[in-house]
Formats: C-alpha cells, sequence, structure tokens
C-alpha cells in the first residue's frame, strides 16, 4: 500500500507503532539507562520521511506562581495541513548547583521536549527512572537499608562529582543515608 493512499492519522498510527527509540543513555551514579531527546529524534526521522510527515518542536517560557517552567510543543503535520500536537512542561531550577542560567533553561527545554515526544508518539516510559523516581518523597521507612555515604573515599568522590556536574543532593539520598556532616561536606 502506497504511503499516498492512507489519511494522516493512518501515517501517524504507523510511526507510532513502528518507532523504535531505544534507551542508549546510561546513568552512571542512578545505574539507569534512558533515552535522550536527541535518541528519538534520531530513531523518527526516517519515518517521518517514509509517511511523508513533518515534525516542528517549539518552546516557550511561562511562569505561574513564582515557577518558571518550559513548555514544549511538538507538532506533526502533512503536506495538506492535517496536524496533531502534544505539548509537555519542565520546570526550570535557575539556583540548580553546577548549571549556569543557559544550562537551566536548555536542561528544561530538553526534558519537556522529550516528553511531549512521547507523548505525540505513544513511547512509554514506564520502566524509566523518572516513571519510578520518588521524587524524594520516601515509600519506605527513613530507616531503610541503604548504605551510608562515607565522608570520604571512592563513593564521597563520586557523589561530590556528581553534585559538580549538576546532580541534586536528593539523588544522591535516594542511594544513601547522608549525615548533615556529610551533606555539609558534599557543597563545600
Amino acid at each position: 500500500m502506497s504511503t499516498d493512499s492512507l489519511t494522516f492519522q493512518q501515517r501517524l498510527t504507523r510511526v507510532q507503532f513502528e518507532l523504535k527509540a531505544p534507551k542508549n543513555q546510561f546513568n552512571g551514579f542512578g545505574k539507569y539507562s534512558y533515552r535522550s531527546c536527541e535518541d528519538i529524534l534520531e530513531a523518527l526521522k526516517p519515518l517521518l520521511s517514509k509517511y511523508e510527515l513533518a515534525l516542528k518542536l517549539s518552546d516557550t517560557v511561562e511562569e505561574l506562581g513564582g515557577v518558571l517552567f518550559a513548555n514544549a510543543r511538538a507538532t506533526i503535520w502533512d503536506t495538506d495541513g492535517t496536524s496533531a500536537e502534544v505539548s509537555a512542561q519542565a520546570g526550570i531550577d535557575v539556583d540548580k548547583k553546577g548549571m549556569d542560567l543557559s544550562q537551566t533553561f536548555g536542561s528544561a527545554s530538553s526534558y519537556a521536549r522529550k516528553y511531549a515526544l512521547n507523548g505525540l508518539f505513544l513511547i512509554d516510559d514506564t520502566k524509566d527512572a523518572d516513571a519510578t523516581n520518588t521524587h524524594d518523597k520516601r515509600t519506605t521507612p527513613a530507616s531503610s537499608s541503604r548504605e551510608v555515604l562515607p565522608k570520604s573515599g571512592v563513593k564521597f568522590n563520586k557523589a561530590k562529582e556528581y553534585l559538580k556536574n549538576g546532580g541534586s543532593i536528593n539523588d544522591i539520598k535516594t542511594k544513601y543515608t547522608v549525615s548533615k556532616e556529610v551533606e555539609s561536606l558534599l557543597n563545600s
């Protein structure tokens, strides 16, 4: 069947079905695999060409209740102008340790774009760390069997490097029990 005889909806459905965007990235600190926005786009471009569809990603920065966020929009359309659109948002932490202002905006934009693409192309992220992250809302008692982060050594140095590269202390606390003293040393 030629793509000329397919409706916009049929072509979009085929792209959604055929799209394979594996999790080729690895977070060494959190020990999980993930896919980036770039990974999705790389897998998507041949299918857009095959089904004669175009994609546009755009962002706006908005503020609600004093919180800045990136609002990303993914729009797909065909030659007759039929389109579908999904948007997603991500907060912008302008005080993120280890990142300058442009990096905080870029990070939020990339994150929001990834989730707009996930929505538009039905990419299921139920096994992503983002889907299982409790965002510091503990589901087990504080006395759980997490390892205590030491004041020095390889694990301490890895945690310090992670923070230096833009990671958060809350991410570290999901893996380790961190005393106030160690947290102070990490932040110095």
